[in-house]
């Protein structure tokens, strides 16, 4: 009998980049049918989106149809999807009507990213409005925001996948409860460490509140820092944007990668360190597509 010719084989799996590297995404006309096309569009590995105006206290419902489609195109093409709360939000504020609308506003946030297939919801940490002492107001977010992470667990009680709810420290304007990475100390206690609580850095927000990432060493600096102060494994994103303020001006003004105070051998400083293994980088740097592509072009091959 003549010899048989070994069975065809299946190429191995390519596995997912270290860091997936991609960029917020606009979905005004359906989460797939405009936001994963955007995102094949600038190359994106992942994505980040917003599931209401940024700027308004409105909670609209969604379509399960649209979220579907969502989830499937996200899968299909390995994309990790995160979901951006309303910018207005505000835990810490002293107007009693805007801490609730605050939380109404979060957990809207949170059971759409959880329809979606989203894997975490940042959220902007906020600050100490009204002249009240800022101890005061961070316990207050830590008292809204807890029982909201206990809805995150009895969710989950049945095996399903929740988001997780990701930190995101400021500029260090106004009266901000958190901006320096010493900060997120006291703002994990307030919430008791919670499993499910993670943080998101934003390299213009760090730089502005102090953090000099343009000097050699400062992106591992501010990464050692955050793992002493939060903990390993708290980092579950990154917002990857250059800054056109300087060191510690407390002002939010990104710039796009490379073109910026910050500069590019910082972020290639940032995608070596640990802490960053596996977390994402999402872009929100101006310029729309052309300008997008191009930030996610220059992440790739600072990963290399």
């Amino acid at each position: 009998m003549p010899p048989q010719s070994p069975r065809p084989t299946s190429p191995p799996p390519v596995p997912p980049p270290r860091n997936p590297i991609g960029g917020h995404v606009p979905v005004a006309g359906g989460l797939a049918a405009v936001g994963v096309r955007y995102a094949r569009t600038i190359g994106a590995e992942a994505l980040q989106v917003f599931v209401a105006n940024p700027r308004g206290w409105a909670t609209p419902p969604g379509s399960p149809a649209q979220d579907a489609a969502f989830r499937a195109a996200c899968a299909t093409e390995a994309l990790p999807a995160y979901v951006h709360a309303p910018y207005l939000i505000n835990l810490g504020s002293h107007s009693t009507e805007t801490a609730e609308r605050s939380v109404v506003s979060l957990r809207h946030s949170l059971h759409r990213a959880r329809a979606i297939g989203a894997l975490g919801v940042v959220v902007h940490t906020g600050s100490a409005t009204g002249s009240r002492p800022r101890q005061v107001a961070l316990d207050q977010a830590g008292r809204l925001l807890r029982p909201l992470l206990a809805e995150l667990d009895a969710l989950a009680e049945d095996g399903s996948a929740v988001p997780r709810l990701l930190l995101e420290p400021t500029a260090g304007q106004g009266f901000s409860l958190c901006s320096r990475v010493a900060d997120l100390g006291p703002y994990l206690a307030a919430v008791d460490h919670h499993p499910r609580v993670g943080v998101c850095l934003d390299t213009c927000h760090v730089f502005a509140a102090g953090h000099d990432l343009s000097v050699p060493g400062g992106a591992t600096a501010l990464l050692d820092e955050l793992t002493r102060v939060a903990g390993p494994g708290r980092l579950g994103l990154v917002h990857a944007n250059d800054s056109k303020a300087g060191v510690g001006s407390r002002l939010d003004r990104h710039q796009n990668v490379g073109a910026g105070a910050i500069g590019e051998a910082a972020f290639a400083e940032l995608l070596r360190h640990p802490a960053t293994a596996g977390v994402p980088l999402v872009i929100e740097t101006p310029g729309g597509t052309e300008g997008h592509a191009g930030d996610i072009a220059r992440l790739k091959a600072l990963r290399c």
